[in-house]
């Protein structure tokens, strides 16, 4: 596991980490790279197509769970699906 990826798990545990903290997400551009669905992402990851828009949008932080599934289904690491940068500022 990468230094960013340890930084975000320990972030995302954190007493600082609220609902309202939705991290910056890339999952929009990897769908379109792959000619993905919200829907066909949410049925790979076992979730609803609503939870996938909700991240999508910053409405939604995905757990430290599905941030792994949602990387590993695009075989990238965590920290190259969401954006840690606020994170690493505090």
């Amino acid at each position: 596991m990468t230094f960013l990826a340890k930084r975000a798990i320990l972030f995302m545990q954190s007493k600082l980490y609220t609902a309202g903290d939705a991290l910056k997400t890339k999952i929009p551009e990897f769908r379109k790279r792959q000619k993905l669905s919200q829907e066909e992402l949410a049925l790979a990851v076992g979730v609803t197509r609503q939870t996938i828009t909700s991240i999508e949008v910053g409405k939604y932080t995905a757990s430290l769970v599905l941030a792994y599934k949602i990387a590993k289904f695009f075989d990238q690491h965590i920290e190259d699906i969401f954006d840690f940068s606020e994170a690493e500022d505090e």
